[in-house]
């Protein structure tokens, strides 16, 4: 794993996690690595998984059993979601904006952009209100 100096890396692995998380790598009730584990994979020192584990313990995205390790907790996903969102609304929100204004771009132009960028993705994924549309199909 290659870490960026602007942030803890704790929290980097946090990151790591919550997107594997998301990406269904691990499921509500199911067992993550062992704190040795993770720290082997991503090669940092164990205390650094502990930290990265506690602090999403206490955010409710994992559960520990003791003796047997720690696990997703059910409610993991909106829970990560909703993080994610108030920190994209935050801190990207703000940057996005001044740079729409900052190339005198309209909401309509980067609606256009939006869509664009979704009509030529190769990996398949669609617009959220598609996506909502297909559900709603079926």
């Amino acid at each position: 794993m290659q870490f960026r100096k602007q942030q803890a890396i704790y929290l980097q692995i946090g990151e790591h996690l919550c997107d594997a998380i998301v990406n269904q790598e691990w499921r509500p009730g199911e067992k993550v690595p062992s704190v040795r584990e993770m720290a082997v994979r991503v090669e940092v020192n164990p205390n650094t998984v502990m930290r990265t584990y506690s602090d999403l313990e206490q955010k409710g995205i994992l559960y520990n059993q003791r003796g047997i390790g720690f696990f997703v907790c059910d409610d993991a996903v909106g829970k990560i979601l909703a993080i994610k969102k108030a920190e994209f609304i935050k801190h990207d929100m703000p940057r996005i904006c001044n740079t729409l204004d900052l190339l005198g771009l309209s909401l309509d132009d980067f609606k256009s952009l939006y869509e664009s960028y979704y009509t030529n993705r190769t990996d398949g994924r669609t617009l959220p209100d598609e996506e909502e549309r297909n559900e709603n199909k079926q």
